[in-house]
């Protein structure tokens, strides 16, 4: 069957083929964990994909809701892999608004937490030599 009459390939595969994942393993992982749902259903590694499926991936802190529009087994370039889907508004907004949320707390830090900054190592510095 050649890739342009196929109609399903296996979730874990087009997965790593459209490049949301390194390795199938990986995206077996992460299937099995509860982190992939097809049509807002928990499903297994090897259900089938179909053109006009959306599809939630789970990577961390980064969440897509994409509708799969080509199938491949292949892994290409990512410029073909990004034609393999198209994401949704609703999750280019919200990974937008996470984006901006998680550069904003970014430069916040705790008092106490992690390594001091220089001004404080200066104060300790000070108070140490008292």
């Amino acid at each position: 069957m050649t890739e342009s009459t196929q109609e399903r390939t296996r979730l874990d595969k087009w997965l790593w083929a459209a490049r949301f994942f390194k390795t199938r393993s990986i995206a077996t992982e992460a299937i099995t964990g509860g982190k992939v749902h097809v049509n807002s259903q928990r499903v297994k590694p090897a259900k089938d994909v179909h053109i006009g499926d959306e599809i939630q991936v789970r990577k961390g802190a980064m969440e897509w809701s994409v509708v799969v529009q080509k199938l491949n087994i292949q892994r290409r370039s990512a410029s073909e892999a990004q034609e393999m889907y198209q994401e949704t508004a609703e999750s280019v907004e919200k990974r937008e608004q996470d984006k901006q949320e998680q550069q904003a707390s970014a430069g916040l830090r705790q008092r106490g937490m992690g390594r001091p900054t220089k001004r404080e190592r200066r104060d300790i510095y000070r108070l140490k030599q008292l």
